[in-house]
């Protein structure tokens, strides 16, 4: 595969835009009827496997959290996901598009990143419905050193 052709899968794959990469486990919480599954087959294309689910009980590299305004308390959310994924890893926050039910204000979702202790480092359009927030959580040992 040429150069041209990696840069062309970057711009086409959401799951390659949000970081993903081949070999990780990661783990889907809040899955329901209405996720994008489009986004689901890319995330799994790239990664080479499928998704694990809730009720996975080992430490996954990433977490994919879809999360709904009626689903709770965003920040206990964020907290639970953390403690799925290996320090360093990565939380993709997948919320509602503006106009659509279920709808998360970014206010709420800075606020919640920010006493989970998780750090925003990106923002995408995953599909119609569907916004991601690329959560990262803190690399403790280094910061213990």
């Amino acid at each position: 595969m040429s150069a041209t052709a990696d840069h062309a899968e970057e711009r086409t794959s959401p799951a390659v835009r949000l970081g993903f990469q081949p070999g990780q486990v990661v783990q889907e919480i809040g899955y329901d009827d209405d996720v994008d599954q489009e986004l689901r087959e890319s995330i799994e294309e790239v990664i080479g496997s499928d998704l694990v689910d809730e009720d996975y009980d080992d430490v996954a590299d990433a977490a994919v959290l879809w999360f709904r305004d009626d689903d709770g308390d965003l920040t206990d959310a964020l907290v639970d996901a953390t403690t799925y994924i290996e320090e360093g890893g990565a939380i993709l926050l997948l919320t509602p598009k503006t106009g659509r039910a279920g709808y998360v204000e970014p206010s709420d979702i800075s606020e919640a990143a920010t006493t989970a202790g998780l750090s925003a480092s990106k923002s995408v359009s995953v599909g119609k419905d569907w916004s991601g927030s690329r959560l990262v959580t803190p690399k403790a040992a280094k910061s213990k050193k």
